[in-house]
């Protein structure tokens, strides 16, 4: 199995090519991401000058969380008006680029990870409360829970308390061997306790008490919810926080990944079995004796 990256490879890839060209050229590309994420690449006006847009279903829920302010922060003068059909965009003149390499090279890397920092902002803002409500009188807050519905049927919620983060996944299994699998890892991340991680809740189709008087829940055998206990030793700022929410952000994809991954290696090993049986079954045929025969005038003959 591989590792899933944080960023998007293409998306990377593609404009390192772009930038460290000696002449440009025309470029047209669609992408597609994990969670029905659209990418659009593309020199409308000249070729000196990148577009890449991004369309995402949950892109008006991450506004409100503040997803604006962190887009401004990490991309600065490179945000665009968005191109029709699109979310947003950002334009990349090639001719005022950083001059150094490695800030080329960060400033790609920084691109790559649209993805994540956008789904970032429900979590930094949960943060954000936990350590102002760590730092207040009042023992119990009501903080508000913050909803993404990142996938069709699924989403994520987040909610922060004076001591801790709650993130909340629910997640669809549509094939019933993936929901059996599925259980069987999430069982396997819910036991397997180790020294310093998150704890893990598992439960399926009933929805955990955080998140039970929402709307629009579904009820369903098909659904289960992965619950997320991040502690404030997960959230210490600079690369802890960074590594913990980027981390969390693909929990849904690695698990579904895996499910497939599991699903082809024992697909291998039952296509392997069969294999090994038929050679069995093979061996086993008992061999048919070939006898002559002879007719009443002494001439031999064989049947066929």
């Amino acid at each position: 199995m591989i590792l899933l990256d944080y960023h998007n490879v293409i998306i990377h890839d593609t404009l390192l090519a772009r930038f460290l060209a000696e002449k440009p050229e025309a470029l047209t590309m669609t992408i597609v991401d994990f969670d029905g994420v659209s990418y659009r690449l593309t020199t409308p006006v000249t070729r000196s000058k990148i577009l890449l847009s991004m369309r995402w279903q949950c892109y008006p829920e991450l506004v409100k969380y503040g997803a604006e302010d962190i887009l401004k922060r990490e991309y600065g003068n490179y945000l665009t008006s968005p191109e029709e059909g699109f979310d947003l965009s950002l334009e990349f003149d090639l001719q005022n680029l950083p001059a150094e390499l490695s800030d080329k090279e960060a400033l790609i890397k920084k691109v790559s990870l649209l993805k994540r920092n956008l789904l970032a902002a429900p979590f930094e803002r949960a943060v954000a409360e936990q350590e102002q409500f760590e730092d207040e009188e009042q023992p119990n807050p009501t903080p508000e829970i913050m909803a993404v519905h990142y996938r069709e049927g699924e989403a994520i919620y987040v909610q922060a308390s004076h001591d801790r983060v709650t993130v909340i996944f629910s997640t669809m299994f549509r094939e019933e061997v993936d929901r059996i699998i599925g259980k069987v890892f999430l069982q396997e991340f819910v036991d397997a306790r180790r020294r310093n991680a998150p704890q893990v809740l598992y439960t399926n189709r009933e929805p955990p008490l955080e998140i039970r008087h929402l709307p629009g829940l579904m009820d369903s055998e098909k659904v289960g919810y992965v619950t997320f206990v991040i502690f404030p030793r997960h959230l210490v700022r600079g690369d802890v926080r960074e590594e913990t929410i980027s981390r969390i952000q693909i929990f849904r994809d690695y698990l579904h990944y895996h499910i497939k991954c599991s699903k082809a290696y024992l697909h291998s090993r039952m296509r392997a079995r069969v294999t090994e049986f038929l050679k069995v079954l093979n061996r086993a045929k008992p061999e048919v004796a070939i006898t002559e025969k002879k007719t009443a005038a002494g001439k031999t003959f064989r049947r066929a």
